[in-house]
């Protein structure tokens, strides 16, 4: 017969395997992070605000957008991945989740606003990367949620 502390200990076991396996940035996490960074991209991507937010603000202030953004990212992921392990032991899987969760919400954002022609490429490529980084700032953290489902 089993005994209960060996059931207990296995599950154990299960579990720090499962969180060490989900330190690693998948294939399955892109998928969460492109149908997180979905979420908040249509709405927001959506709004003439945000459109002309992008020709309204200096170029500086969207690549602070773009900064807070990545903290932003690297805050919640640290907490939700990295706090009870040891960051600099897992230190490159964590750097890859927080540039990646941000790349493919930038990849999303630009896809969506592509789509319905709000990034003139062409004519004025400043603004379609502004347009794209203000919009990334929400959807990258709707992306960063989505991706700690398991």
């Amino acid at each position: 017969m089993i005994k209960k502390e060996t059931i207990h200990h296995t599950h154990e076991k299960l579990l720090a395997l499962q969180k060490l396996m989900h330190l690693e940035f998948n294939i399955k996490d892109v998928l969460q992070v492109m149908i997180g960074a979905s979420i908040l991209a249509i709405p927001v991507g959506f709004t003439e605000e945000t459109w002309k937010l992008g020709e309204s603000l200096p170029l500086l202030n969207v690549i602070g957008f773009l900064i807070l953004s990545l903290l932003f990212i690297a805050i919640f992921v640290y907490y939700n991945y990295y706090y009870t392990e040891h960051l600099k032991k897992h230190w490159d899987e964590f750097i890859k989740r927080v540039f990646s969760t941000y790349i493919f919400s930038f990849i999303v954002v630009a896809i969506v606003l592509t789509l319905i022609q709000r990034t003139p490429w062409s004519t004025n490529w400043i603004l379609a990367f502004k347009r794209i980084v203000l919009v990334t700032f929400p959807a990258s953290m709707s992306a960063a949620v989505a991706d700690m489902i398991k």
